[in-house]
C-alpha cells in the first residue's frame, strides 16, 4: 500500500508540474503573439483602413458563400453532352419541299478561327473583350472601368460581361438581368474556363450568338447580310459584324443601316483605342463603310422557323434524333398560307390598329392533326423576336368557355339542357353579364352562342358538391385537350380568366376539329440526316389518339357552329363552309381572341398590346374574327371540303333541269356559292403581290386616321 501510495503521489506531482508548465508556455506564446501583433498595430487612418479591410473580407466570404449556394442549382444541370446539345444545325423546308430557311450552327463545317481574317478577331476582341487572353472569365479591370464610365454618364454605356460570361449567358442562361444570373453566369464562366481553351471559348462565342435576321454565328451573319462568307469580308464589313454582338436588332443592317455605319464606325474606333490597328489601316473603311445584300423583297417566316428550331431541339436534346447533328426538316407550313396571315394581320393594323388602339396581333392555323400551316408571332420580326403566338401569356376570355360546356355534356348535361340566366355570387365575387342583365332560363347552345358569362359559372357550381371539385373538372378537360399550362382554381376560371397562349389553344380546338383526337401542334413532318437518311415522320393514327367522346364533340361542334351562325362570330363565316368556333374578349377590353375551325383547318387569332394597355373596345367579333376569315379564304382554296365532325355541310345547290331556264326574276342562290378552284401557287402569290400593292396605295392615300371610317364595333363583352 505504501509502495502504491508513493507512486500515487508521485504521478499527480508530475500531473500537476505538467499542467503547470504548459500553463506558463502557452502563457509565453500568448504574450509572445500579442507583443509581434502589436508590431502591426495601425493607429489614425491607417487603422480605418485595416477596419475597412477586414470588414469587407467578411462580407466577402459571406458573399462567396450565398454565391456558391446560388451556383449549385445550374451546376448540376451541366450534364457531359452540354457541347453537343446545343450544336445542331437544321434547314427547313415547307411542305412543298422548298428551303424557307435555316437555324442553329453547322458545328461540322463551320469556318476555322484559324481561316477568319485577323481583323474579323481583333474587331469583336476590341469592342467585346479586350482583355480577353489576359483575364481568367471574369475581367475585373474591365468590370470597375465599365462601372465607372457608366456612373459618369449616368447610364449604361460600356458591358462589364466577358466574353466568357457572355458564352455562360447564351448557352446556359437567360438575358433577364438579375443578381442571381449575374451570380451564376460568373461561376459558369470559370466552369468554362477550366475546361475549355481560349480560342475554344471564343469559337464558340463566334458560332453561338445571335446577329440579327435569323442568324446565329459570325459565319452565318456574313452570309445573310453580305451574301459571302466571313473568311472574305472586308475591314468594313467585320466592323459591322462585330457591331451586331451587343444588339443585334438596334444595328442590323438590314432593320436600320445608319445605325449600323454609326456603330461599325465606333468598332473602328475600338480597334485604334486597343492598339490593334492604327489610324491609317481603318481610314479606308471609313470613308467605304460596308453595304448589306439587299433583302427587301426576301421574307423569311421567322416566326415560325424560331418554333420550329425549338421543337427539332428537344427532340434532339431528349435523344430521339440519335447522334447527327445537322438535319433537314420538311415542316407543315404553306407558303400561300402563311404569306396569308402575315399580309392581313399587317394590313388588318394598319387600317384599323389605331381607331382600336392595338398595335399587335398573332395568328396560328393548323390541320385538324395539329400540323401547324402558319404561324405569324406579331407584326414585325425585325423590331421585336418576341413570338406572341407561343410565348405570350394573355387571358383567353370567352373563348376558354367551350372547356366549361365540354366538361359539362361529359357529366350530362345536354346541348338543350336549361340553365337560369339570374344573378350568381361566389362568396364576394358575383360575376355579372354585359349590361348587367338577365336572360332567364336558356339552353347551353343559347348560352353559348349569346356568351353569357353567368351560365358557365352555374355549370362549374353544378357539376360537383362544391365548386372547387367543379373548376377542377373543367382544368383537367382543358388538360387533356391540350393546354399543358398550370391554371389555377380561381372563382373567374370559367369565364377566361387563366393566362394561356395561342397555340396550345389552337391545339386544344384542334380536339374539336378532328372529332375527339388530339391534336398536338407540330411543326416537322419529316425530319433526315445530311445524308437523306430519314430519323422522324409524324405519324397522324399513332400521334393522334381520341381523348374525348366523339358524341360529345359532335353536340360541341353543333354548339360552336351556332355561334358563327347566329351569334358573337358572324364576321367569321365563309362563304358555302361550316364554320365553328368561339370569341373572346377580356376584361377592359385588353385582349380579343377568335378561336375558330372547319373541317379542314384550326386557327386562332389574337390581338391586344404588349404592355397590356387596353384597346378602344375591340371584341373577338371585330378583327379577330375578321382576320381569321381572311386567311381562311386563302387556305380554302382549291381544298376537297370535309365536314365539321357533327355538323351537316350546307346543302349543294340544285341543278336546273335540262333545257329549263331559271325562273324569271330569279337571282343569285340562297345557299352560299361554292369556292372557286385554285389557281397555280405562282399566280396566287403574283395575284396577292398585286392585292398587297393596292392596299399599299390605298393606305397611302387615305385620309387621317381621325377623320377614317372606322369599323363597326360589337356592342358587347364576352
Amino acid at each position: 500500500m505504501k509502495r502504491l501510495s508513493r507512486r500515487a503521489l508521485r504521478l499527480d506531482s508530475w500531473l500537476d508540474n505538467a499542467v503547470y508548465a504548459t500553463g506558463q508556455k502557452l502563457r509565453a506564446a500568448i504574450e509572445w503573439g500579442s507583443d509581434f501583433s502589436h508590431r502591426f498595430q495601425a493607429a489614425g487612418w491607417r487603422r480605418l483602413l485595416v477596419e475597412l479591410g477586414c470588414e469587407a473580407l467578411t462580407v466577402g466570404t459571406a458573399g462567396l458563400i450565398v454565391g456558391l449556394m446560388l451556383a449549385q442549382p445550374i451546376m448540376k444541370q451541366i450534364g457531359d453532352d452540354w457541347l453537343r446539345r446545343a450544336d445542331i444545325a437544321v434547314t427547313f423546308q415547307d411542305r412543298y419541299g422548298d428551303v424557307i430557311g435555316q437555324r442553329g450552327i453547322r458545328s461540322n463545317d463551320s469556318v476555322a478561327l484559324a481561316d477568319m481574317p485577323d481583323y474579323v478577331v481583333k474587331a469583336v476582341l476590341a469592342t467585346e473583350d479586350r482583355r480577353f487572353y489576359d483575364h481568367f472569365g471574369i475581367d475585373i479591370i474591365g468590370t470597375i472601368r465599365a462601372l465607372t464610365v457608366n456612373s459618369q454618364s449616368n447610364g449604361v454605356v460600356q458591358g462589364g460581361s466577358s466574353i466568357t460570361q457572355q458564352l455562360a449567358k447564351n448557352l446556359f442562361l437567360s438575358n433577364q438581368r438579375t443578381l442571381e444570373r449575374k451570380i451564376r453566369e460568373a461561376y459558369l464562366a470559370l466552369w468554362l474556363e477550366g475546361h475549355l481553351s481560349k480560342d475554344e471559348i471564343l469559337k464558340l462565342y463566334l458560332d453561338r450568338a445571335y446577329m440579327g435576321g435569323g442568324a446565329f454565328g459570325i459565319e452565318a451573319a456574313a452570309q445573310y447580310y453580305f451574301g459571302k462568307s466571313v473568311r472574305d469580308v472586308s475591314l468594313a464589313e467585320a466592323a459591322m459584324l462585330a457591331g451586331l454582338f451587343k444588339a443585334p436588332t438596334k444595328y442590323a443592317p438590314t432593320n436600320n443601316l445608319a445605325a449600323a455605319r454609326g456603330r461599325a464606325n465606333q468598332v473602328l474606333s475600338n480597334l485604334v483605342d486597343a492598339g490593334f490597328m492604327t489610324e491609317g489601316q481603318v481610314s479606308g473603311a471609313r470613308r467605304n463603310p460596308a453595304t448589306p445584300v439587299d433583302r427587301a423583297r426576301e421574307k423569311a417566316p421567322d416566326y415560325y422557323l424560331d418554333w420550329a428550331y425549338g421543337e427539332i431541339a428537344d427532340m434532339a436534346d431528349d435523344g430521339e434524333l440519335g447522334d447527327d447533328s445537322v438535319f433537314v426538316v420538311r415542316t407543315a407550313l404553306d407558303p400561300a398560307i402563311q404569306s396569308a396571315a402575315e399580309n392581313a394581320l399587317e394590313s388588318t393594323l394598319r387600317q384599323y390598329g389605331n381607331d382600336y388602339n392595338a398595335h399587335q396581333g398573332a395568328i396560328v392555323i393548323m390541320d385538324t392533326d395539329g400540323s401547324v400551316r402558319a404561324m405569324v408571332g406579331g407584326r414585325d420580326y425585325s423590331q421585336s423576336q418576341f413570338n406572341r403566338a407561343t410565348d405570350a401569356l394573355r387571358q383567353p376570355g370567352s373563348s376558354f368557355k367551350p372547356f366549361v360546356y365540354t366538361t359539362a355534356l361529359m357529366n350530362g348535361f345536354t346541348p338543350k339542357s336549361i340553365v337560369v340566366d339570374s344573378p350568381v355570387c361566389i362568396k364576394n365575387w358575383c360575376p355579372q353579364n354585359f349590361g348587367h342583365s338577365f336572360s332567364g332560363p336558356v339552353t347551353l347552345t343559347q348560352a353559348i352562342t349569346r356568351s353569357i358569362n353567368v351560365i358557365p359559372v352555374k355549370i362549374s357550381l353544378a357539376l360537383s358538391k362544391n365548386a372547387v371539385d367543379g373548376r377542377r373538372m373543367i382544368i383537367d378537360t382543358a388538360h387533356t385537350m391540350g393546354i399543358e399550362l398550370d391554371l389555377k382554381e380561381s372563382w373567374a376560371l370559367p369565364i377566361g380568366v387563366e393566362a394561356v397562349d395561342l397555340l396550345e389553344m389552337t391545339g386544344a380546338y384542334g380536339v374539336f376539329a378532328s372529332g375527339g383526337h388530339k391534336a398536338p401542334p407540330h411543326a416537322a413532318s419529316e425530319i433526315r440526316t445530311a445524308r437523306g437518311d430519314l430519323l422522324y415522320r409524324f405519324d397522324e393514327a399513332k400521334e393522334t389518339p381520341v381523348v374525348i367522346d366523339p358524341k360529345i364533340i359532335a353536340d360541341m361542334n353543333g354548339m360552336l357552329n351556332s355561334v358563327v351562325e347566329n351569334g358573337t362570330a358572324k364576321r367569321a363565316q365563309l362563304p358555302g363552309i361550316k364554320v365553328a368556333g368561339k370569341t373572346g374578349t377580356t376584361n377592359s377590353y385588353r385582349d380579343a381572341w377568335f378561336m375558330g375551325f372547319t373541317g379542314n383547318f384550326v386557327g386562332g387569332v389574337w390581338y391586344g398590346n404588349d404592355n397590356f394597355q387596353p384597346s378602344n373596345k375591340m371584341t373577338g367579333g371585330s378583327l379577330p374574327a375578321m382576320t381569321w376569315q381572311q386567311v381562311m379564304t386563302v387556305a380554302h382554296e382549291g381544298v376537297e371540303l370535309r365536314p365539321i365532325p357533327g355538323v351537316p355541310p350546307f346543302p349543294p345547290d340544285p341543278a336546273p333541269k335540262k333545257d329549263e331556264a331559271p325562273p324569271e326574276g330569279a337571282g343569285d342562290p340562297p345557299t352560299a356559292p361554292p369556292v372557286p378552284q385554285a389557281l397555280t401557287r405562282n399566280a396566287t402569290q403574283v395575284l396577292r403581290d398585286i392585292a398587297a400593292m393596292i392596299d399599299g396605295a390605298s393606305a397611302a392615300s387615305s385620309p387621317p386616321s381621325g377623320k377614317s371610317a372606322a369599323l363597326p364595333r360589337r356592342s358587347i363583352i364576352e
